[in-house]
């Protein structure tokens, strides 16, 4: 009896320590949010400028996530989950000490990629350490990393309401030592490194990723003043001398063959990227205007944005059942009409709209986000082989981040002047449109499936 439970004990430790450390990027993602205000008049910036604090987090986020993926498989992922820790420490001490606004992006850069390096390194070692009963601690990590962004405000709510925008990095810590202590007691110490980092790292790869990012980046935040048809022409020439480069590499940053293979893939990728944006732009757009146009404080904010975490996490394990007694095609249909259904509520707002009802609104995107995240997850899974697991993981995330800088620059191109309930609805009526397009690919997986869709295997 004792041989058997040890070993269950020892994976819930190492899964704890994973977690713990997984939920500090989506954490900071969004637990930021709430603190806007303030940093508008720390220093004196306008929202505008808050946007590129968000989109240069997410860009960071988007290339260092593969790229410490690979750093792991190279020299260890032990390491690479340590220095992840480590990085964010620095950054968590400095940035309340930052003079200006730069140096408060440029530490919120070196968060974003000490963040990045936690998730994959810490996937690579469960699924190397625990072989049975996988797909259990998967979905676990996947609550984690998906729950955590939507309780950020909640939290971030709280510690600006009784302290002060430092906390916001200072709050890291406990997370942080936790990690720590069970990362160094728990993850097995990495295997000797075989071969060399030479040709592994695809660098013109990623500096081209990074390039082709921001130039569609640019592109879209020059909506505000017009769309820019040289940058369009741009991005669109760097796309696809990113997609002919990748397509001809033996180990590529982005395995762009693997998204030609697998069209439905495609779609999964395209689905979640539209989903984040109208997931963020809600987590970023709703405080800033509840703070701004109603003048709630940090803690009313808090509780009105606890309605999207709170019913996330309780119609996840729910949905998490029923996926697997049905496979995700349905869950995920009737995820996305909760989808259109909550962002059209949100047009109902006004100057005078209760509390109450702005908490019913974002409640019923709550409840669509905990279809959304593992319904997709899941249905990604059923389209692959294992062999191409990992391939499939990284993109997914890569396509998250995505849809997380999409949302910035819609975020900085609506309330580039100011806030206010008509420009709220601008946002929203993006976000409605978006959503409609979400129930178009949903129904499309419906049609083309039929309930053909091969379920995930432990």
């Amino acid at each position: 009896m004792t041989t058997t439970a040890q070993p269950h004990k020892s994976h819930f430790w190492l899964i704890a320590a994973v977690a713990l450390g997984t939920l500090l990027n989506p954490l900071n993602t969004t637990m930021i949010s709430v603190a806007f205000s303030r940093l508008q008049d720390e220093f004196q910036v306008t929202y505008a400028s808050i946007s590129w604090l968000i989109a240069t987090y997410y860009v960071a986020s988007a290339v260092a996530q593969p790229v410490m993926g690979k750093l792991g498989a190279l020299f260890g992922r032990k390491k690479i989950f340590m220095l992840g820790l480590a990085l964010i420490t620095v950054s968590s001490m400095l940035a309340p000490l930052s003079p200006g606004f730069g140096w408060l992006m440029a530490f919120r850069v070196i968060q974003a990629i000490g963040s990045s390096a936690l998730f994959p390194s810490g996937m690579g070692i469960i699924r190397s350490v625990i072989t049975t009963n996988q797909a259990r601690a998967l979905s676990v990590m996947s609550v984690f990393s998906s729950t955590s962004a939507a309780f950020g405000p909640s939290l971030g709510g709280f510690l600006i309401q009784y302290s002060d925008w430092q906390s916001i990095f200072l709050i890291n810590f406990p997370f942080i030592l936790a990690s720590f202590v069970l990362a160094l007691k728990m993850m097995p110490k990495d295997a000797p490194r075989k071969g060399s980092a030479a040709g592994a790292l695809d660098g013109l790869g990623i500096v081209f990723f990074t390039v082709l990012i921001f130039s569609w980046l640019f592109f879209f935040l020059s909506f505000k003043s017009g769309v820019n048809w040289l940058l369009l022409l741009l991005s669109l020439v760097l796309s696809v001398g990113f997609y002919l480069y990748e397509a001809r590499r033996k180990q590529p940053f982005i395995d762009v063959l693997f998204l030609r293979r697998n069209v439905n893939v495609c779609f999964v990728y395209i689905q979640f990227i539209l989903v984040n944006i109208v997931f963020y732009s809600i987590m970023f757009g709703i405080p800033s205007y509840l703070q701004q146009v109603r003048h709630y404080n940090g803690q009313e904010v808090g509780l009105i944005m606890l309605s999207i975490s709170g019913f996330g996490v309780l119609i996840t394990p729910i949905v998490g059942r029923w996926i697997d007694r049905s496979g995700s095609r349905t869950p995920l249909l009737v995820g996305t009409l909760f989808t259109v259904a909550g962002t059209s509520l949100l047009l109902t707002l006004t100057d005078t709209s209760a509390p109450g009802w702005i908490f019913t609104c974002l409640s019923v995107l709550g409840i669509s986000n905990g279809f959304q995240n593992l319904g997709l997850q899941t249905a990604l899974y059923s389209y692959v082989e294992r062999s191409e697991t990992g391939i499939a993981s990284g993109l997914f995330m890569t396509s998250r981040f995505m849809g997380t800088i999409l949302s910035s620059s819609l975020l900085g191109t609506v309330f580039s002047t100011q806030i206010t309930t008509s420009h709220l609805h601008t946002l929203i009526l993006g976000c409605v449109i978006i959503s409609v397009v979400m129930l178009l690919l949903s129904i499309r997986m419906w049609v083309k499936e039929g309930g053909s869709l091969r379920q995930m295997q432990p």
